[in-house]
Protein backbone atom coordinates (compact mmCIF):
# COMPACT_ATOMS: atom_id res chain seq x y z
CA UNK A 1 0.00 0.00 0.00
CA UNK A 2 1.82 3.63 -1.02
CA UNK A 3 -0.39 5.68 0.57
CA UNK A 4 -1.66 6.39 4.68
CA UNK A 5 -4.78 7.05 6.08
CA UNK A 6 -3.91 10.63 5.79
CA UNK A 7 -4.07 10.78 2.31
CA UNK A 8 -7.21 8.87 2.05
CA UNK A 9 -8.61 11.68 4.50
CA UNK A 10 -7.39 14.40 2.28
CA UNK A 11 -8.58 13.06 -0.95
CA UNK A 12 -12.01 12.40 0.68
CA UNK A 13 -11.67 16.15 1.66
CA UNK A 14 -10.92 17.06 -1.69
CA UNK A 15 -13.40 15.37 -3.69
CA UNK A 16 -16.00 14.73 -1.29
CA UNK A 17 -16.15 11.11 -2.43
CA UNK A 18 -16.85 8.07 -0.26
CA UNK A 19 -14.19 6.39 2.22
CA UNK A 20 -13.75 3.35 -0.05
CA UNK A 21 -13.99 5.53 -3.18
CA UNK A 22 -11.05 7.07 -2.20
CA UNK A 23 -9.00 3.61 -1.13
CA UNK A 24 -9.90 2.07 -3.89
CA UNK A 25 -9.00 5.19 -6.23
CA UNK A 26 -4.99 5.46 -4.51
CA UNK A 27 -5.01 1.45 -4.62
CA UNK A 28 -5.81 1.72 -8.14
CA UNK A 29 -3.44 4.68 -8.79
CA UNK A 30 -0.52 3.38 -7.12
CA UNK A 31 -0.60 5.94 -4.17
CA UNK A 32 -1.14 9.12 -6.85
CA UNK A 33 -2.92 11.82 -5.14
CA UNK A 34 -3.58 13.63 -8.16
CA UNK A 35 -4.17 10.48 -10.48
CA UNK A 36 -6.80 9.08 -7.97
CA UNK A 37 -8.18 12.23 -7.39
CA UNK A 38 -8.86 12.79 -11.29
CA UNK A 39 -10.01 9.16 -11.30
CA UNK A 40 -12.70 9.48 -8.88
CA UNK A 41 -14.34 12.68 -10.99
CA UNK A 42 -14.03 11.03 -14.14
CA UNK A 43 -16.01 8.46 -12.52
CA UNK A 44 -18.33 10.80 -10.69
CA UNK A 45 -19.15 12.50 -13.92
CA UNK A 46 -19.53 9.39 -15.19
CA UNK A 47 -21.95 8.78 -12.56
CA UNK A 48 -24.03 11.80 -13.39
CA UNK A 49 -24.03 11.17 -16.92
CA UNK A 50 -26.85 8.60 -15.61
CA UNK A 51 -28.80 11.35 -13.33
CA UNK A 52 -29.07 13.92 -16.34
CA UNK A 53 -32.85 12.86 -16.27
CA UNK A 54 -33.07 13.14 -13.13
CA UNK A 55 -35.09 16.72 -12.03
CA UNK A 56 -33.24 19.30 -10.67
CA UNK A 57 -35.80 21.66 -9.25
CA UNK A 58 -34.15 23.42 -6.34
CA UNK A 59 -30.85 25.34 -6.78
CA UNK A 60 -30.34 29.16 -6.38
CA UNK A 61 -30.38 32.48 -8.24
CA UNK A 62 -27.08 35.26 -7.64
CA UNK A 63 -26.69 38.47 -8.35
CA UNK A 64 -23.23 40.56 -8.65
CA UNK A 65 -22.50 44.12 -9.62
CA UNK A 66 -19.35 46.00 -9.90
CA UNK A 67 -20.10 49.53 -10.89
CA UNK A 68 -22.75 49.40 -14.00
CA UNK A 69 -22.09 45.98 -14.61
CA UNK A 70 -24.82 43.34 -13.75
CA UNK A 71 -24.57 39.90 -13.54
CA UNK A 72 -27.65 37.16 -12.94
CA UNK A 73 -27.43 33.72 -12.78
CA UNK A 74 -29.60 30.70 -12.31
CA UNK A 75 -27.97 27.25 -10.77
CA UNK A 76 -30.06 24.05 -10.39
CA UNK A 77 -29.74 20.97 -8.16
CA UNK A 78 -31.96 18.40 -7.23
CA UNK A 79 -32.56 19.15 -3.24
CA UNK A 80 -32.80 21.60 -1.02
CA UNK A 81 -30.04 20.21 1.38
CA UNK A 82 -27.76 20.96 -1.47
CA UNK A 83 -29.09 24.10 -2.18
CA UNK A 84 -28.33 25.52 1.08
CA UNK A 85 -24.93 23.60 1.19
CA UNK A 86 -22.24 26.23 1.81
CA UNK A 87 -19.68 24.52 -0.98
CA UNK A 88 -22.98 24.39 -3.55
CA UNK A 89 -23.49 28.42 -2.65
CA UNK A 90 -20.03 29.42 -3.15
CA UNK A 91 -20.13 27.92 -6.59
CA UNK A 92 -22.94 29.76 -7.18
CA UNK A 93 -21.61 33.01 -6.20
CA UNK A 94 -18.61 32.00 -8.32
CA UNK A 95 -20.88 31.43 -11.37
CA UNK A 96 -21.98 34.98 -11.18
CA UNK A 97 -18.44 36.13 -10.71
CA UNK A 98 -17.47 34.15 -13.92
CA UNK A 99 -20.16 35.89 -15.91
CA UNK A 100 -19.63 39.42 -14.79
CA UNK A 101 -15.55 38.65 -15.31
CA UNK A 102 -16.71 37.61 -18.73
CA UNK A 103 -19.46 39.85 -19.61
CA UNK A 104 -21.46 37.14 -21.66
CA UNK A 105 -24.55 36.00 -20.89
CA UNK A 106 -25.49 32.75 -21.21
CA UNK A 107 -23.73 29.27 -19.96
CA UNK A 108 -20.15 28.99 -21.15
CA UNK A 109 -17.41 26.52 -21.10
CA UNK A 110 -16.31 28.38 -17.85
CA UNK A 111 -19.78 27.58 -15.79
CA UNK A 112 -19.58 23.95 -16.87
CA UNK A 113 -16.21 23.55 -15.79
CA UNK A 114 -16.86 24.97 -12.73
CA UNK A 115 -20.23 22.41 -12.08
CA UNK A 116 -18.22 19.67 -12.58
CA UNK A 117 -15.71 20.75 -9.56
CA UNK A 118 -18.54 19.53 -7.17
CA UNK A 119 -20.66 17.18 -9.06
CA UNK A 120 -18.29 13.89 -7.77
CA UNK A 121 -19.25 15.45 -4.05
CA UNK A 122 -22.82 15.66 -4.28
CA UNK A 123 -23.64 13.42 -6.72
CA UNK A 124 -26.70 15.03 -8.29
CA UNK A 125 -28.08 16.70 -11.11
CA UNK A 126 -26.63 20.81 -11.50
CA UNK A 127 -25.81 22.98 -14.08
CA UNK A 128 -25.50 26.56 -14.47
CA UNK A 129 -29.09 26.68 -16.27
CA UNK A 130 -28.81 30.16 -17.29
CA UNK A 131 -27.15 33.34 -17.08
CA UNK A 132 -27.40 37.13 -17.84
CA UNK A 133 -24.94 40.11 -18.38
CA UNK A 134 -26.07 43.85 -18.60
CA UNK A 135 -23.97 47.14 -18.80
CA UNK A 136 -25.89 49.45 -17.18
CA UNK A 137 -25.52 53.04 -20.27
CA UNK A 138 -24.82 56.40 -18.76
CA UNK A 139 -27.74 58.37 -17.96
CA UNK A 140 -29.49 55.33 -16.70
CA UNK A 141 -30.22 53.48 -13.46
CA UNK A 142 -30.51 49.68 -12.66
CA UNK A 143 -32.19 47.59 -9.73
CA UNK A 144 -31.91 44.04 -8.53
CA UNK A 145 -34.09 41.95 -6.39
CA UNK A 146 -33.32 38.29 -5.05
CA UNK A 147 -35.98 36.54 -2.70
CA UNK A 148 -34.62 35.57 0.73
CA UNK A 149 -35.01 31.90 -0.31
CA UNK A 150 -33.46 32.47 -3.81
CA UNK A 151 -35.33 31.31 -6.03
CA UNK A 152 -36.70 34.41 -7.78
CA UNK A 153 -34.29 37.26 -9.21
CA UNK A 154 -35.29 40.59 -10.99
CA UNK A 155 -33.32 42.82 -13.20
CA UNK A 156 -34.21 45.79 -14.28
CA UNK A 157 -32.38 48.74 -16.38
CA UNK A 158 -34.19 52.13 -17.06
CA UNK A 159 -32.98 54.29 -19.87
CA UNK A 160 -33.28 58.30 -20.07
CA UNK A 161 -32.67 59.42 -16.39
CA UNK A 162 -30.46 58.30 -13.34
CA UNK A 163 -32.57 60.56 -11.56
CA UNK A 164 -33.58 58.78 -7.68
CA UNK A 165 -37.25 59.05 -8.84
CA UNK A 166 -36.44 56.51 -11.55
CA UNK A 167 -34.12 54.45 -9.07
CA UNK A 168 -37.29 53.89 -7.21
CA UNK A 169 -39.35 53.23 -9.96
CA UNK A 170 -37.08 50.71 -10.96
CA UNK A 171 -36.65 49.05 -7.48
CA UNK A 172 -40.76 48.90 -7.40
CA UNK A 173 -40.88 47.01 -10.57
CA UNK A 174 -38.12 44.40 -9.80
CA UNK A 175 -40.72 43.96 -7.16
CA UNK A 176 -43.79 43.60 -9.55
CA UNK A 177 -41.72 41.20 -11.28
CA UNK A 178 -40.88 39.13 -8.36
CA UNK A 179 -44.53 39.53 -7.33
CA UNK A 180 -46.55 39.28 -10.78
CA UNK A 181 -44.38 36.50 -12.19
CA UNK A 182 -45.20 37.54 -15.91
CA UNK A 183 -44.97 35.12 -18.55
CA UNK A 184 -43.71 38.04 -21.46
CA UNK A 185 -42.40 41.50 -20.79
CA UNK A 186 -44.46 43.05 -23.92
CA UNK A 187 -47.67 41.69 -26.31
CA UNK A 188 -45.56 40.78 -29.26
CA UNK A 189 -43.85 37.81 -27.64
CA UNK A 190 -47.22 35.90 -26.81
CA UNK A 191 -47.21 32.98 -29.60
CA UNK A 192 -50.16 32.73 -31.72
CA UNK A 193 -50.79 29.68 -30.95
CA UNK A 194 -51.62 30.04 -27.35
CA UNK A 195 -53.49 33.13 -28.14
CA UNK A 196 -55.70 30.88 -30.48
CA UNK A 197 -55.81 28.03 -27.58
CA UNK A 198 -57.11 30.50 -25.08
CA UNK A 199 -59.67 31.66 -27.63
CA UNK A 200 -60.97 28.12 -27.96
CA UNK A 201 -61.39 27.23 -24.85
CA UNK A 202 -63.09 30.94 -24.30
CA UNK A 203 -65.12 29.82 -27.54
CA UNK A 204 -66.18 26.66 -25.41
CA UNK A 205 -66.91 27.83 -22.01
CA UNK A 206 -69.21 30.75 -24.02
CA UNK A 207 -71.16 28.01 -25.77
CA UNK A 208 -72.27 26.40 -23.02
CA UNK A 209 -73.28 29.96 -20.94
CA UNK A 210 -77.47 29.56 -21.81
CA UNK A 211 -77.24 33.76 -21.47
CA UNK A 212 -74.28 34.37 -23.03
CA UNK A 213 -75.76 31.92 -26.35
CA UNK A 214 -78.91 34.81 -26.77
CA UNK A 215 -76.76 37.68 -27.38
CA UNK A 216 -76.11 38.76 -30.88
CA UNK A 217 -72.92 37.32 -32.51
CA UNK A 218 -71.42 40.60 -32.58
CA UNK A 219 -71.61 41.24 -29.09
CA UNK A 220 -70.28 37.73 -28.36
CA UNK A 221 -67.26 38.17 -30.91
CA UNK A 222 -66.72 41.21 -28.79
CA UNK A 223 -67.19 39.79 -25.29
CA UNK A 224 -64.30 36.94 -26.61
CA UNK A 225 -61.97 39.69 -27.31
CA UNK A 226 -61.81 41.43 -24.69
CA UNK A 227 -61.63 38.06 -22.47
CA UNK A 228 -58.73 36.88 -24.48
CA UNK A 229 -57.52 40.72 -24.71
CA UNK A 230 -57.14 40.31 -20.68
CA UNK A 231 -55.65 37.55 -20.44
CA UNK A 232 -53.08 38.77 -22.41
CA UNK A 233 -52.72 41.57 -20.90
CA UNK A 234 -52.48 39.50 -17.75
CA UNK A 235 -48.97 37.79 -18.68
CA UNK A 236 -47.38 40.74 -20.18
CA UNK A 237 -44.95 42.84 -17.68
CA UNK A 238 -45.67 46.15 -19.94
CA UNK A 239 -49.88 45.66 -19.50
CA UNK A 240 -49.97 44.36 -15.80
CA UNK A 241 -51.45 46.62 -13.20
CA UNK A 242 -48.71 48.15 -11.75
CA UNK A 243 -47.35 47.20 -8.31
CA UNK A 244 -47.26 50.83 -6.36
CA UNK A 245 -51.01 51.37 -8.28
CA UNK A 246 -53.01 49.15 -9.80
CA UNK A 247 -55.12 51.63 -11.48
CA UNK A 248 -52.19 52.19 -14.16
CA UNK A 249 -50.58 49.70 -15.85
CA UNK A 250 -46.35 49.30 -15.74
CA UNK A 251 -46.42 51.04 -19.47
CA UNK A 252 -48.84 54.25 -18.09
CA UNK A 253 -46.14 53.88 -14.59
CA UNK A 254 -43.26 54.88 -16.72
CA UNK A 255 -44.64 57.32 -18.77
CA UNK A 256 -45.74 59.38 -14.90
CA UNK A 257 -42.31 57.93 -13.93
CA UNK A 258 -40.61 60.00 -16.89
CA UNK A 259 -42.82 62.89 -16.78
CA UNK A 260 -42.13 63.08 -12.87
CA UNK A 261 -38.95 63.89 -13.66
CA UNK A 262 -38.57 65.89 -17.29
CA UNK A 263 -37.42 62.53 -19.34
CA UNK A 264 -38.68 60.18 -22.12
CA UNK A 265 -37.69 56.82 -19.88
CA UNK A 266 -37.76 53.15 -21.71
CA UNK A 267 -37.01 49.81 -20.41
CA UNK A 268 -32.95 48.70 -21.35
CA UNK A 269 -33.63 45.53 -19.54
CA UNK A 270 -35.85 43.79 -17.98
CA UNK A 271 -35.12 39.88 -16.48
CA UNK A 272 -36.93 37.57 -14.49
CA UNK A 273 -35.69 34.04 -13.22
CA UNK A 274 -37.85 32.04 -11.64
CA UNK A 275 -36.12 28.85 -10.37
CA UNK A 276 -36.60 26.05 -12.78
CA UNK A 277 -39.37 28.43 -14.64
Amino acid sequence: MNYTANDVKTLRDSTGAGLLDCKKALNDTNGDMAAAEKLLKEKGLAAMAKRTDRAAGEGRIVVKQDGNRIAMVEVLCETDFVSNNADFIAVAEKAAEITLEKKASGVLDEHKALIETILVKFRENMSVRRAVYVEVPAGSVASTYVHHDHKIGSLVVVKGSDADSVKEFAHVCCLHLASNKPEYITKDQVPQTYIDEQTEIFKAQMAEDEAMAKKPENVKEGILKGKVSKLVSSICFMDQAYLDNEKITVTQALAEAGKACGATLSFDNVTLYVLGK
